[in-house]
């Protein structure tokens, strides 16, 4: 009577029924391993709320859906169309994000498949890999002394070789990528990528540009990554 009640209404494919014992079990090890997931992807990185309980969630979710496909090949191309429009009514993510839904998927298709050792040992590889990735910077441009350099000059300075002597002293590389009018007009706003010179203080170079921008705006940070997204 139990098995009869958790058995398909459409026996037409000769698929067999999966016993709310197993069910429940690989639906139970895919939330676990879900937890696990999302918090070794969230160590020393911030996500938001919803796309913490989404990956939380995301084994368990397709863990179900192979589970119900069964072997049906027609039924899996099908799904595999369905998931591929959430890309399409959702922001993209960062790399970071983009991976951390492709290693839950992952372990859900293991899961529903009954591999439950292979799925919790997969997302524990692959979580742990990005953690120890994360724990080294790996990809960091940073720590190779790459930095955005700003300064603000008024429209009377002529920009084009006034800074040149200062970044060739403490940079061993640097380019203007961008020049902007801010202010009203009133200055130029000059965007440099530089690579510093290792052992130079960096408060030295700022206090020789400040003296060649009339004591305006300098700002000094990482570079940004315009393709972290994917």
């Amino acid at each position: 009577m139990l098995n009869g009640l958790f058995s398909s209404l459409f026996n037409s494919t000769g698929a067999a029924a999966i016993a709310p014992g197993s069910f429940l079990l690989c639906v139970a090890a895919s939330l676990l391993i879900g937890l696990c997931l999302c918090l070794m992807v969230q160590w020393r990185s911030r996500s938001s709320e919803s796309f913490a309980i989404t990956l939380a969630l995301l084994p368990a979710s397709v863990c179900v859906v192979i589970m119900m496909v069964n072997g049906n090949l027609g039924a899996g191309v099908a799904v595999a169309g369905a998931f591929s429009l959430v890309r399409f009514r959702s922001a993209a993510g960062s790399g970071r994000e983009i991976s951390a839904v492709f290693i839950a998927m992952g372990a859900g298709l293991l899961a529903g498949m009954g591999f439950l050792a292979y799925a919790a040992l997969f997302a524990l590889v692959l979580g742990g890999m990005m953690m120890v990735y994360t724990a080294f910077h790996l990809g960091s441009r940073c720590g190779a002394q790459y930095r955005q350099l700003r300064i603000t000059i008024p429209e009377s300075l002529n920009y084009v070789h006034v800074f040149d002597p200062v970044l060739e002293t403490y940079t061993s590389q640097h380019t203007l990528t961008q020049v902007k009018s801010t202010n009203m007009g009133s200055m130029f706003r000059l965007t440099y990528d530089i690579v510093m010179q290792p052992g130079l203080p960096e408060k030295n170079m700022l206090d020789e540009l400040r003296c060649l921008n009339g004591n305006l705006e300098i700002s000094l940070c990482c570079q940004e990554t315009e393709n972290a997204g994917l």
